[in-house]
């Protein structure tokens, strides 16, 4: 080992205490939030459940122009038009983000009539509800389109202008089901862990790019329509999250350049566990709290 390896060995630990401290700090002082008179926001999903949300957030925080896309143009209407008599510029286009060409097409739409987006919120997702053998194989697909390479797609829709331009961010709404999954809701799950795996790749991809950042948010269970009928054993221990809340807690990250977040924070508990307990008791946990039966009566909706 020469004396840059051996210099860089002995100065790693104390780095790790830096940032350590540093963390701390900042949990105590409040960080100086990002100003968004400038940002061009596009939220798929836009229309309905936390996307309607983030879109109100995103206005109240000054945002310049909002953008929604989704597969419904009665939702998108209905929050297009409640977006801008709050004072802000919004449009909305139809879109599948499961569909790659739709994709481009619409981020080619969207440049020429709008701009250029600098905030790009992937929002996006379905839920079929089903066990692998009870589900319909183009569900399974649609579910992986949809929640997984739609990020693909949009990404890399948007982001090398953002790389130009030094200033962009991209957002993905997970799930802690991407980190501790349930019974019931398999291609959900899946779906949501490969899209925390690109998230992570991402954020590391763009280490050395200033200006571009990204978060991901890892939320609890919400209650919207999506999950409409999911029951836990003790809802006043573990209520559901309201999505006004995870709009405005992920707005908030944006805002001081978060990268991950937990909601709520107690949800890091299920990563520390997993590291060190064995299945079966994993398993007990999930019978205890209902989670392994949670799905049992969920209607929701895709």
């Amino acid at each position: 080992m020469d004396w840059k390896s051996l210099g860089s060995a002995l100065f790693f630990p104390i780095q790790m205490v830096y940032f350590l401290l540093k963390a701390a700090v900042c949990l105590l002082i409040p960080s100086r939030l990002r100003d968004m008179s400038g940002d061009v926001v596009l939220i798929t999903g836009g229309g309905r459940g936390i996307g309607r949300h983030l879109a109100r957030e995103f206005a109240k925080q000054g945002a310049k122009k909002l953008i929604l896309w989704g597969r419904t143009e009665k939702c998108l209407k209905e929050t297009c038009e409640e977006i801008k008599l709050m004072g802000t510029e919004c449009h909305y286009f139809l879109c599948d983000v499961g569909n790659r060409e739709e994709v481009y097409q619409q981020a080619k739409v969207v440049r020429e009539r709008v701009g250029d987006v600098t905030i790009l919120v992937n929002n996006a997702a379905v839920v079929h509800g089903k066990s692998l053998m009870d589900s319909d194989d183009d569900a399974l697909l649609k579910s992986q389109h949809i929640n997984t390479l739609g990020q693909f797609w949009t990404t890399k829709a948007f982001l090398p202008r953002m790389l130009e331009l030094q200033n962009g961010h991209v957002v993905c709404i997970n799930s802690v089901l991407s980190q501790s999954s349930i019974p019931g809701a398999i291609d959900y799950c899946t779906s949501k862990a490969s899209s925390f795996a690109f998230m992570e790749s991402l954020t590391l991809g763009l280490l050395d790019c200033p200006g571009v950042c990204t978060t991901t948010v890892l939320p609890f269970h919400t209650n919207t329509e999506m999950f409409q009928g999911m029951r836990v054993r003790f809802p006043n221990l573990f209520p559901p999250l309201k999505p006004e809340t995870v709009a405005r807690r992920t707005v908030e990250a944006v805002q001081t350049n978060t990268a991950l977040l937990y909601l709520p924070w107690t949800m890091h508990a299920l990563v520390i566990l997993k590291s060190f307990m064995p299945q079966q008791a994993l398993e007990e946990i999930h019978k205890f709290s209902g989670s392994y039966t949670c799905m049992n009566t969920f209607k929701g909706r895709t």
